[in-house]
């Protein structure tokens, strides 16, 4: 979509008497949208180190056959929380602070509609973390009941659990005030002239994430409330024992799961969606199906949750219904993979590290789509279940899919947040090196699943040595490249002063860029509207 804008279009700027407030009242106070945009971005690149930290640990135990540096009740906790932060603490937080910076100036809004209690949704973040961090103090250590937290296993574990539990709460919470917001800022705060069907692509896959948001928490909430009244109150509800049943609790856990797969990457398809036409310098091939595709995706991700349960012993009725159901919904995502490369077909390509990245989503999370494909064949993943198969599909899937996306979306608009351009060579460094260390890290995993390892063990038979140790050398790189970005790619750009320091972004430094966001200066004032443009 192309948005023109009427002349009379008002830029606050930052004086007059609704200047930024200064120093530390600006960020703990913070209601602009984009400062808690930026303030979400600082905390989930932080927890991505932090996960990536258990991530290594990991790997540099299972670099050679037999235990090196660690008991395996530890690494166990490191498996458990290593999902638990990136998932809660990495992923959906940085989604949160594209959407808070994004969404406003996409659809010509002045703010988010609530922007105190968007204030108070991100501050629920930093202690639900320090709780998780917390957790490995506590008597008995961490959770180790894996990230899913399985019962009997989470019913069974220390008082690490319960920090656990409280942590899931506390982000549930930020998660549902965080989705209200986003909610009533796209359906009530457009710009005039823009009806839903001429919205930007990220602000359609954001409301459709926000409505899977407010539909799936709740029940999330609900079944870490029961393993928390299992574990004190004397109830019964996964304990076969006193009448419950363990397996009930996976069915809650994946209605809540499977769809929260699709509020980590529909967001990354909606920033896709606008880097591919950027850079083809064309618009967007087929937008009423993309738009139709995001929401067939929201709807059959509550039909599919059981597909991670084929291992249960479930009746092959239910298992073919879900089988089906999985193999279903790979539909609407190959349209949408189907449209990307239409939208490139013929185009006037360039290859700036926005675009890199976006081609690399499309190649690795095509590869992740693939091995969940395969492991919707339920004969097949009854004999892949709980190995490193399942492992590589979800990192191809999450990693390589919401983290590349996430980077395309920086790249691509951090000119329009800094007023700064990056380095170009240093971006294509940052792209490259991540791309061919993350699949050395993780290819060899499916040789591994094929070949029988199974996940969350500390050891392993000798055979399986040398996979291992390419995926260790892999997921090291791969790690190293983020501090790379952070340290020589993000920091020049958010630190530098002066002119010669780093080079002045335009309004719209890129040529194909469509949008309302590149109609105002570069870094977006403070206040960006102060008459609400209208969109011919």
């Amino acid at each position: 979509m192309t948005a023109t804008v009427t002349p009379d279009t008002g830029h606050a700027g930052t004086h007059g008497p609704h200047a930024p407030p200064s120093g530390w009242r600006r960020w703990v106070l913070a209601t602009n949208h984009k400062d808690i945009g930026t303030l979400y971005l600082i905390f989930s690149f932080a927890m991505l180190l932090v996960g990536g930290v258990m991530a290594l640990l990991i790997r540099a135990e299972l670099f050679k056959p037999g235990l090196q540096i660690m008991r395996p009740e530890f690494f166990n906790q490191l498996t458990t929380m290593h999902g638990i932060v990136m998932v809660f603490g990495a992923i959906m937080p940085a989604f949160v602070g594209f959407a808070n910076w994004m969404l406003p100036l996409q659809i010509g809004a002045s703010d988010m509609a609530f922007a105190r209690m968007n204030n108070f949704s991100f501050w629920l973040l930093p202690p639900a973390a320090l709780l998780l961090c917390a957790s490995f103090l506590m008597p008995g250590g961490a959770p180790a009941s894996g990230w899913t937290m399985y019962a009997p296993l989470s019913t069974q574990m220390g008082p690490g659990m319960d920090l656990l539990i409280f942590a899931i709460h506390i982000m549930g919470a930020s998660s549902i005030m965080g989705a209200i917001n986003i909610v009533v800022t796209i359906l009530n705060m457009r710009a005039p002239g823009m009806s839903l069907m001429k919205m930007p692509m990220f602000a359609w896959t954001w409301l459709v994430t926000a409505y899977l948001l407010l539909a799936v928490i709740p029940v999330l909430a609900g079944a870490v409330t029961m393993l928390l009244f299992d574990r004190h109150f004397g109830t019964s509800f996964f304990n076969a024992a006193g009448g419950g049943d363990p397996v009930l609790y996976q069915h809650i856990f994946w209605f809540f799961g499977h769809p929260e797969v699709y509020i980590m990457i529909l967001p990354a398809f909606g920033i896709i969606s606008h880097v591919i036409p950027a850079f083809s310098r064309k618009p967007l091939f087929g937008y009423n199906s993309m738009v139709y595709a995001v929401a067939a995706i929201a709807i059959l991700s509550f039909m599919v949750w059981a597909h991670h349960m084929f291992a249960t012993g479930m009746p092959v009725s239910s298992e073919l219904f879900f089988m089906y159901a999985t193999m279903l919904i790979s539909v609407p995502t190959g349209v949408k993979v189907f449209n990307w490369i239409a939208t490139m077909w013929r185009g006037a390509l360039s290859f700036e590290t926005p675009m890199l990245f976006a081609v690399g989503f499309i190649f690795v999370f095509t590869m992740g789509g693939f091995t969940g494909l395969i492991l919707a064949m339920a004969p097949l993943d009854v004999a892949v279940h709980g190995t490193y198969y399942v492992v590589a599909h979800f990192h191809y899937v999450l990693v390589a899919g919401s983290l590349f996306a996430l980077f395309a979306g920086w790249y691509y608009w951090s000119p329009k947040w800094t007023g700064r351009m990056y380095q170009e060579v240093r971006g294509r460094i940052h792209f490259w090196g991540s791309l061919i260390s993350f699949n050395i890290g993780f290819f060899p995993m499916h040789f591994l699943g094929l070949a029988g390892m199974p996940r969350r063990y500390a050891d392993y038979p000798a055979q399986f040595t040398d996979f291992n140790q390419i995926a260790t050398i892999g997921a090291f790189g791969f790690g190293l490249m983020q501090v790379y970005f952070l340290l020589c790619v993000a920091l020049p750009v958010y630190l530098s002063k002066g002119e010669n320091k780093s080079e002045k972004a335009p309004a719209r430094p890129w040529e194909g860029a469509q949008g309302l966001e590149w109609t105002v200066p570069s870094p977006a004032p403070f206040h960006t509207f102060e008459r609400p443009p209208v969109v011919k």
